[in-house]
């Protein structure tokens, strides 16, 4: 029984990051070893953390959780909304990478 819980959560972990978010600001924070990736709105911290040791096979120090929420636009004269979503700062040990260009 617990090999199923553990199998369940090995997929829900895989679906906890989304995706690298590449800005001219996450590029500056990854000398200081911390990597920006855009998380399940869902996603609590240990669950970052724990997909993040599981996929990239680092140690994660820290988790900085940010929920971004989505602006009122307006195009061609319909009103709408952005999605909201969620960011995720991941703090990892000295000497250790995240290869973001490989892709997840």
């Amino acid at each position: 029984m617990k090999a199923t819980q553990m199998k369940m959560n090995a997929e829900k972990l895989l679906e906890v990051i989304r995706r690298p978010l590449v800005t001219e600001k996450a590029t500056n924070l990854s000398q200081f070893n911390k990597y920006v990736f855009e998380v399940a709105c869902w996603a609590t911290k240990p669950e970052i953390k724990a997909a993040c040791e599981q996929i990239f096979k680092v140690d994660v120090l820290t988790v900085n959780t940010i929920l971004n929420f989505g602006k009122k636009k307006v195009f061609k004269g319909r009103r709408g909304q952005r999605s909201d979503f969620k960011k995720a700062i991941v703090t990892v040990k000295q000497g250790q990478v995240i290869d973001s260009s490989v892709g997840i």
